[in-house]
This record gives C-alpha cells, sequence and structure tokens, in this order.
C-alpha cells in the first residue's frame, strides 16, 4: 500500500483533449448495485491516502480537437478519476506543480514527440505508461501509436488504479498477441438469442438507425477495458435479411457507436444468400453469377461500413447451406467470400463446426478434423479458420482440438464459448477462465513441445501474422448484463486472454473481483479460490473421467438416457457418447475404436492411446473401460464415477459456505442474488448427481461405495422429468409430454 500512497500523493491529471459527450449510464446513482457497472465501477475509496491524492489532483491541459477516440480515452480518464477521487478533476491550461497525466500520440502531442517511449515494436494497437521527468516536471505518459492504443492504455492505467498497484514508478508496455479479439453473438434480427441466458439482443434492430440506445456505448466501453476490438452482430444460424438494404443502414449506426472504441463490426450471411436475396438459381462458389453477387454485395456493405471487417460464416453443418451442396470444398466456399472482401482488406471466418449427421456416420468428433486438414494451404490469406476448442462442442471439459497445430499453412483462431450452454447457463457461478487456460495451454507437439495452442493462435508457431480468436458472447438486455454476476467475469477473462494468452487466469480472476466488488483481502482470496474451483465442480457433477454430451436436449439437467430415435440422430443422443453397458463405459477412440487418437501429434497419440498415460480426466472421452478397472487412486471406475458427483456437489456446497460469510463486503442486492442462484446451482448439482447414479447404476449394477447415500427417486421418476421451456433454448417445449412428470426431489 505505501507504494500506492506515496504516487498517489503526487498523482494529477494532464489531458490531451477536452471532452466531446458525457455519459452518465455508468455512473448512475439509481441502480448503483445491481451489476449495470460491471468492473468499471470506479467507486470512491476512502483513506488516507486518498486525501492527498484529492489535493494533487488538479491539472488538465486541453488540447486542439481530438479524434473521437481519443475523446473517449480523455472521458474515460475523467470518468475514473473522478470516480474514485469522489469529485470532478477541475482544468487548468498548463502544467503547474509535479505528478501531471500526458495522454496522446507522437503524432498528435508535440509534447511526446520528443520522448523516446518504446512505441516503435508495439503496433498500432500497444500503449506505453511510463513516469518521466518533462520540463522539470515529474508526470504519468499514457501513449500510443494510434489513439485506440492511448485508449488501451488509459484502461490499463484506472485498472491500476481499481486494483490499488504501484502508480509511480512506471514502465508499463504492452500490446496484443492476438490481432482480431472478437465477440461473435448469436443474437436473431427478432431479437431472440441462440444459448442467450441474460435475456433479449441489446441490438434493438426495430429502433434503429434513429435510436440509439446509451447502452451500446457502455457494451464499446467495457469491451475496450479488456481489449476485445471485433462484435459480430448476428447469429451464426443466421437470416439473410441482414444484408438488405434495410438493414445495413442499422448495421451503419451500430459501427458507428462502436468505431471510437476500436471496434470492427462483422456479420454472418447464410451461404445461400445469393438466392434468397440476389434471386439467383445458385449459390456454387465457382459460378461466375455467384461470384459477381458477392463482388457487388461486399462493395455494398463497405459504402455503408467502410470499416466492416468481414464474415463469419457457419455452412454445411446442422441444416446450414454450404459449398458441399455443390460439390465444393470448404476452402472453395471460404475463397468466395476471402476474394469479394480482398480489395477491402476484410476478412473471412471460416468455421471449422461441420460435420454430418448421417446415422452410419464416423465418430463425430473426427469429422472436422477428416475435412479440414487435406484443405491446408487451399485457403486464400484472408480466410482463418475458426475452430472449437475442443472437437465435440464446447463440453464441460474436451481434449484440445487435433487441427491446432494440423494446418500449418492456414490461419487458424480459436472459438470458445462465454455464454455457458453447457455449464449451468446463468444461475450456476462458473469461471471459464481456468477451462480457456487448459486449452492455450495444451502442448499439440506439432513441432515438438511448447507447441502450444496459444502459439497456434498468436501466430509464433508458424509464422503468421493474421491471427484471431472469438468468444460466443453471453451479453444479453439484462440490467446486470450477463445474467448473473459472476458471469461478468468469463466476459471479462475472455478478452484479457485474448490479449495475451499467456496471462494467468488466476491472476485475472483477483483483478476482476477487485474492481468488481472490494479490495479487502478477506473477500479476495476466498472469493478467487471458490472462481478457481468452480468449472471443476461442474465437471464432477456433469461429466466427470472425459464422458461428454450428457445433458437433455435443451442443454439443461442431466440425460445419460437419451438414446438415438427416429427423431434424433445418433450423435445428438447421450448414450452415443457414454457407450455404457454391462462391459464398462467410455468411447473408444484407440486403433481398436474410431481411432481419433490419430489425429493428434504422434506424442499427444500415444499419450492418449494409452490406457497408462492417458489424463483421468479424459480417459472414457477416448476409452472403453470395465466398471471394474482400477485407476491410479485405487478406485474402480464405477466408485471413482461416483466419488466424482459426491465431490461436486460437496463443492457446490462449500461456495455456497464461503459466499454466506462474505456478506459484510458486499452490497445487498448482488449478495442475494449471487447467494439465490448459488442455491439454484446446489439444487441442480444433486439433481445432476443423482439421476446420473441412478442411471449408470442401473447398467452396472455394481454397490455404491461406501458412506454414498442412493438416489431418493427412481429412475424412472428421473427420466419423466421434463422442463418444457428454458430461455436461449430453440423450441416450445413440444418435447415434454403433455401430463403432469414428477419433479426430483
Amino acid at each position: 500500500m505505501s507504494q500506492f500512497i506515496q504516487a498517489a500523493r503526487r498523482c494529477a491529471t494532464v489531458l490531451g483533449a477536452t471532452a466531446l459527450l458525457t455519459l452518465p449510464a455508468l455512473s448512475a446513482t439509481a441502480h448503483a448495485n445491481d451489476g449495470y457497472r460491471i468492473w468499471l465501477r470506479y467507486v470512491s475509496v476512502h483513506g488516507a491516502w486518498l486525501h492527498r491524492y484529492r489535493r494533487s489532483a488538479s491539472e488538465l491541459v486541453p488540447g486542439r480537437a481530438r479524434s473521437p477516440t481519443l475523446s473517449a480515452a480523455t472521458e474515460e480518464l475523467e470518468r475514473g478519476l473522478s470516480g474514485m477521487l469522489g469529485r470532478p478533476v477541475p482544468s487548468e491550461p498548463a502544467i503547474t506543480r509535479n505528478g501531471a497525466i500526458v495522454l496522446g500520440t507522437p503524432h498528435g502531442t508535440p509534447l511526446l514527440r520528443s520522448l523516446h517511449l518504446g512505441l516503435r515494436t508495439l503496433g498500432k494497437q500497444g500503449y506505453v505508461i511510463r513516469t518521466l521527468q518533462i520540463h522539470g516536471h515529474r508526470v504519468t505518459v499514457i501513449a500510443g501509436n494510434t489513439d485506440v492504443g492511448v485508449l488501451y492504455g488509459v484502461f490499463r492505467f484506472l485498472r491500476q488504479m481499481q486494483t490499488r498497484q504501484p502508480l509511480e514508478p512506471l514502465a508499463i508496455a504492452s500490446r496484443p498477441k492476438i490481432r482480431h479479439r472478437v465477440l461473435d453473438f448469436w443474437d436473431n434480427l427478432n431479437g431472440s438469442v441462440e444459448r442467450g441466458y441474460a435475456g433479449d439482443s441489446i441490438w434493438k434492430w426495430r429502433e434503429l438507425p434513429e435510436y440509439l440506445s446509451p447502452r451500446y456505448i457502455d457494451f464499446a466501453r467495457a469491451c475496450a477495458s479488456v481489449g476485445i476490438n471485433g462484435v459480430v452482430l448476428n447469429n451464426v444460424n443466421a437470416s439473410p435479411w441482414i444484408v438488405t438494404p434495410l438493414y445495413l443502414a442499422k448495421v451503419a449506426a451500430l459501427a458507428n457507436v462502436l468505431r471510437p472504441y476500436g471496434i470492427r463490426v462483422y456479420l454472418t450471411v447464410p451461404f445461400s444468400a445469393p438466392i434468397t436475396v440476389g434471386k439467383l438459381s445458385s449459390a456454387d462458389p465457382l459460378d461466375p453469377a455467384v461470384q459477381a453477387w458477392w463482388r457487388t454485395k461486399v462493395a455494398e456493405i463497405y459504402r455503408a461500413v467502410p470499416d466492416f471487417g468481414g464474415f463469419l460464416m457457419k455452412a454445411d453443418s446442422e441444416g446450414e447451406p454450404g459449398p458441399e451442396n455443390y460439390g465444393r470444398t470448404q476452402a472453395q466456399g471460404a475463397n468466395l467470400l476471402a476474394r469479394a472482401l480482398a480489395p477491402y482488406h476484410g476478412i473471412v471466418m471460416w468455421r471449422a463446426f461441420v460435420y454430418s449427421t448421417n446415422p452410419h456416420s464416423e465418430d463425430r468428433v473426427r469429422q472436422s478434423y477428416d475435412i479440414f486438414k487435406p484443405l491446408d494451404g487451399k485457403f486464400d490469406r484472408n480466410v482463418i479458420v475458426q475452430v472449437k476448442n475442443g472437437p465435440l462442442d464446447f463440453q464441460p471439459r474436451e481434449p484440445f482440438h487435433p487441427l491446432f497445430g494440423a494446418m500449418p499453412h492456414t490461419h487458424l483462431m480459436l472459438e470458445l464459448e462465454i455464454t455457458k450452454e453447457y455449464l449451468g447457463q446463468q444461475t450456476s457461478l462458473v469461471y471459464l477462465g481456468t477451462l480457456y487456460e487448459e486449452v492455450l495451454r495444451a502442448d499439440t507437439w506439432a513441432r515438438g513441445p511448447g507447441s502450444t495452442v496459444a502459439r497456434v493462435i498468436d501466430g509464433s508457431l508458424y509464422g503468421q501474422h493474421d491471427t484471431a480468436i472469438a468468444g460466443v458472447a453471453n451479453i444479453g438486455s439484462d440490467r446486470n448484463w450477463c445474467g448473473s454476476i459472476f458471469n461478468q467475469s468469463n466476459w471479462y477473462v475472455f478478452g484479457r486472454l485474448a490479449w495475451n494468452p499467456d496471462a494467468s487466469a488466476r491472476t485475472i480472476a483477483a483483478q476482476w473481483v477487485r474492481m468488481t466488488f472490494t479490495n479487502a483481502a478477506g473477500f479476495v482470496r476466498p472469493v478467487v479460490r471458490m472462481m478457481m474451483g468452480s468449472r471443476e465442480a461442474v465437471v464432477d457433477y456433469s461429466d466427470p473421467l472425459g464422458l461428454a454430451s450428457q445433458m437433455a436436449g435443451t442443454h439443461y439437467g442431466p440425460g445419460p438416457w437419451i438414446a438415438p430415435s427416429k427423431h434424433l440422430p445418433p450423435d445428438w443422443s447421450d448414450t452415443y457418447y457414454s457407450r455404457a453397458n454391462a462391459e464398462g463405459i467410455g468411447f473408444d477412440r484407440t486403433a481398436s475404436g474410431s481411432d481419433a487418437v490419430a489425429q493428434y501429434a504422434p506424442h499427444v497419440a500415444a499419450e492418449f492411446a494409452s490406457l497408462k498415460h492417458c489424463p483421468e480426466n479424459l480417459l472414457l472421452w477416448f476409452h472403453h473401460v470395465p466398471w471394474t478397472y482400477r485407476l491410479a487412486s485405487g478406485h474402480t471406475v464405477w466408485d471413482s464415477l461416483v466419488l466424482h458427483y459426491v465431490r461436486g456437489v460437496a463443492a457446490v456446497k462449500r461456495m455456497r459456505s464461503t459466499w454466506r460469510g462474505l456478506s459484510r463486503y458486499v452490497d445487498p442486492r448482488r449478495f442475494q442474488l449471487t447467494s439465490a442462484f448459488l442455491t439454484i446451482q446446489l439444487h441442480e448439482a444433486q439433481w445432476w448427481r443423482d439421476a446420473s447414479i441412478a442411471y449408470f447404476h442401473s447398467i452396472s449394477h455394481l454397490p455404491l461405495p461406501p458412506g454414498v447415500a442412493p438416489p431418493p427417486d427412481s429412475l424412472k421418476a428421473y427420466e419423466a422429468f421434463c422442463i418444457p421451456y428454458l430461455e436461449g433454448t430453440p423450441g416450445n417445449g413440444a418435447a415434454c409430454p403433455p401430463d403432469d412428470a414428477p419433479v426430483p426431489r
């Protein structure tokens, strides 16, 4: 604390621009504790150090007219300092004493041109924060090569203050390791959100372009604070109308709001748009008429949005049309769009989530690799293949996708899910930083040890420069943005790891807690500990030992008994993945089974294929083993499976107990919401435990481990239970039987 106090005694502000607009939304007091202000609360902090800081924070130097981005940086610094000081920061025409803050670019701020700031290696988005002597005065400089770099630097400086880190001397230099850091919104034009658990879409298409909600600016500020610089506005299961003139005017209005915060907009369009919008007879990527239609449409988009980022495409997947409809490859489909975008420096993010639901098809987790690996080197330079973190579909735990490291001549980007589709949705406390860190640090061995997924996507493994990462957004119209307070941490950690994939998920969690709640160690330590264990708790009570896809069709609650049927393809069923039978459990993906292990580099494949060396937390992903097979712990697979379910419930009980003891640190509104949600999570964890044990016990017929209580209801009762509608889930509940089903206890 002493370093912080000493710095605060000297620190004042010298701004290189004046504010163009005051944005009161995040500083409004009417809803001060409802979660709207997320981690940008800038609350007044009491103490002796603050009194000293107030006395010295008094100088602002107005500059000449600035860009909207530098104005946004200026406003944010004013907002942050005023909030933390508890009063407005006044202006004076010059530096009158030590402790000033100067911000700008060498190009736009003459004062900075003669300084050696080390900006040359930081690119267009990097920044420096330095303590220097200027004209005999001790000042803090926040500078970048561009205005957006300055904006990022301002947020970094305010984070330093919010988390009570030293303010002097400062020698911070940072640049993003990944160029495109994108949020994918699965929002529909009718206002609904697929897999959205925080209310309706924040994009009010009916009101656009005439009315621009202040919420759009607050969203942009939040994204810029963690370095997110791209937004895909609409769902990958796309409507073609997004590229019609009516909606392009609305897209342009949103782009104008987001642009000052360094955010470019992207769109997702059905591959069949030349037919549905252009009235052509085909969408064949090799048809000259189709190629001409895309060139004309892209030119129209750039007239409306000059800095349009490009397209995100879902094709040949889950009923979406694609190049395979015409006997063409995924590369030919992607290159069609890439060539239309190339003159404008736009990119195509082409999803690798491609698979067939043919009941006689191979192991589903093999399919993406088998389709895309032979196409390495055949994609145009402005195509980035977007690959999910695992080979299935955002499960609580999967091995890393085998495409990472396997396509050295193709740009690959990582797709993560921020919305918790399979991890408790809005009510479960699950910090995803540990999941993101797990995949980023996974070693592909593509070029020997150290060939991590992070090095694949940041371009350092194969010397690639056009790099990207995407996260499926968890943001909606709920006042607290994400459905729950702790879900905000996943938006935050995605942005931070997108900027630096080598950062620590634990450190980021601690900073989020300090900014969102309090710097009090008595709160920070137990809450960070709770967050770091939260994802493993869900894995334990839902999908332990490498099981996957054991949830009901709504992706909510257990459904391990769901089997293929006339209306349900095998690879959309749960029994397809567990392969549980009288002999054992697990999916054999070794050479004796689907041989999916062969898609990994030899070192990794050998580890996964070996019963002895396969990580226990992926055992049932790669191996079908007897119920009585003994693990390193000495437990049989059956006993270990049951004990994981029990352990998951116990972990949630501990989280709830921990939170109950922290009420003195948290305002009542956010405390009570989180308390209620932890109670819901405990009920759901118990439901998962009981239903899963009941189902697998009906197959193994083995006794429960000593001390484990049997499920209170019959398997038939768990199988009959059905929830007709859940937020963010397509459909209207028609799958539920019309009669009343028993509710599990």
